[in-house]
């Protein structure tokens, strides 16, 4: 009969880990097993051998192998030592990594299934280092701490005392909702109720839940020939078949949205008119009207995104799409903006059976909202402190916007052409000669700055190349700087 194995530990503690030494211990002796170092039956060294080598305490090593005799891992049989349990089960020896050559302690762990990798520029937004120039992100320390406290406070109180903490309606607190669609009807035109609208983590969440609702596996969706890519993909990843039409000064291309509406069956049509994304372009009114009579004739949804109404600066901003053709129009907003991104607040307006849907796929995704946040930028909204905060960001915005534009001149001169946006947070900057652009987008990484890729918003290979820049977010001292940065890109080789 074989003898069983007696296998060397080679554990390393790390003695300013919050973890307890024995539990770094147990911890290790779990993974040796897991990996086929240590296989059912092999017996370990003893308690007080194990503890010279290591330079602890005896009674660390024994609470170590109490605890992985509690959970199961290695047994005692009396005098003749501690062992790896004869349960577990026995890794082939192909499975055992050699010693010399394992490095999983110190490489990050690899899946071992199937998955879907993440594009090359989803990663992009996992990076956390030098300068990065946004899509057009509001300034998140405007917003005054201490309102943002005292609403928190106030609503934890208020849903606390009245037994609201528990799981709730997936569409949202009851009262945010009334609120948003007194908003709505006052301030955009917007023929709603409490019904109509379910609240969302932010307006991604919203454009996902309502593509959810609307996409069956090779339909076709249209977008325009540049758009905002992660919609893009939230279609592509619920199965759609993505078309495209143009975009000119005016907004989308109607004529060709009418053309392809003759041959093919839509689902919907995406689009950002306030605001187009990424060019900044508003669509025209006769466009507008356009595109809802082909919804009405066609019988497709228009999903709406308007991201950052609130920020207009030269004249009233258009009314929604949606205050016009409600039954035509699923519409997105956000709140996030109007304070600061991280509370991930956005809602969704649509008929009621539409908002009755989307609440499903939120039960399901996500059970429900953040009642608490919910609760306190209703509060916010109710006091009117967050239209005097747009009120006062609009100013602020409005002089950023001014001061990016003569400090993109200064530094690029005719070299790129731009028109300062009417609102939103962001400029598209166009180049005259592309290699410039080219230059930018590969030397920035050396510099450690980061913005979007022109291709990132390109729906379709022909489409025109641009950057879009947000000016928002810094101020004149950081923007000056990141400007110069991408100037220096653009002169390296």
């Amino acid at each position: 009969m074989l003898r069983p194995r007696r296998v060397p530990l080679d554990i390393t503690l790390d003695p300013q880990s919050v973890q307890p030494l024995y539990l770094q211990i147990a911890n290790a002796v779990m993974q040796e097993i897991e990996r086929g170092r240590l296989s059912a039956g092999d017996y370990l060294p003893s308690t007080r051998a194990l503890a010279d080598a290591l330079a602890v305490n005896r009674k660390t090593i024994v609470l170590a192998f109490e605890e992985l005799v509690a959970q199961g891992w290695i047994e005692t049989s009396g005098t003749s030592g501690t062992q790896v349990s004869a349960t577990l089960p026995v890794r082939s020896a192909s499975s055992r990594p050699d010693k010399k050559g394992d490095t999983e302690k110190t490489a990050s762990p690899q899946a071992g299934f199937r998955y879907i990798a993440a594009p090359a520029r989803a990663l992009a937004v996992l990076e956390d280092h030098g300068v990065k120039l946004d899509e057009g992100s509001p300034d998140g320390r405007l917003f005054p701490a201490d309102v943002l406290a005292r609403a928190y406070r106030g609503a934890l109180s208020k849903v606390s005392r009245y037994n609201r903490l528990s799981y709730a309606d997936p569409r949202g607190s009851a009262s945010l909702r009334q609120t948003i669609a007194t908003m709505l009807k006052t301030e955009r035109g917007l023929p709603v109720n409490a019904e109509n609208i379910c609240i969302t983590r932010g307006s991604q969440h919203g454009i996902f839940l309502a593509a959810m609702t609307l996409i069956r596996p090779g339909d076709i969706v249209v977008v325009e020939e540049l758009t905002y890519e992660p919609a893009v993909m939230a279609f592509q990843a619920l199965g759609a078949d993505i078309r495209t039409i143009g975009l000119d000064g005016d907004g989308a291309d109607v004529t060709a949205l009418e053309a392809l509406c003759a041959t093919q069956r839509i689902a919907f049509v995406f689009l950002t008119p306030h605001h187009q994304f990424p060019t900044t372009v508003s669509l025209h009114p006769d466009r507008r009207l356009k595109v809802i009579e082909l919804a009405r004739r066609y019988g497709f949804a228009i999903l709406e995104d308007d991201y950052d109404h609130e920020f207009h600066f030269e004249s009233q901003p258009l009314l929604p799409m949606a205050s016009y053709a409600p039954e035509s129009v699923i519409y997105v907003g956000s709140l996030s903006k109007l304070a600061i991104p991280a509370l991930r607040l956005g809602y969704v307006v649509a008929p009621a059976a539409v908002i009755e849907a989307l609440a499903h796929h939120v039960s399901i995704v996500d059970g429900m909202g953040n009642i608490v946040t919910e609760e306190a930028v209703g509060a916010l909204i109710e006091e009117g402190e967050l239209r005097r905060h747009a009120r006062k960001a609009a100013r602020l915005y409005a002089e950023r916007r001014d001061a990016f534009a003569l400090a993109l001149t200064e530094e690029f001169g005719s070299s790129i052409t731009f028109i300062p946006p009417k609102g939103g947070l962001a400029f598209w900057l166009r180049f005259a000669d592309t290699t410039i652009l080219d230059r930018i987008e590969r030397n920035a990484a050396a510099l450690a700055l980061r913005f979007a890729g022109s291709d990132s918003y390109k729906a379709r290979p022909e489409a025109p190349r641009g950057l879009r820049i947000g000016f928002a977010s810094m101020n004149a001292e950081k923007t000056r700087h990141a400007l110069r940065l991408l100037k220096q890109a653009s002169r390296l080789p």
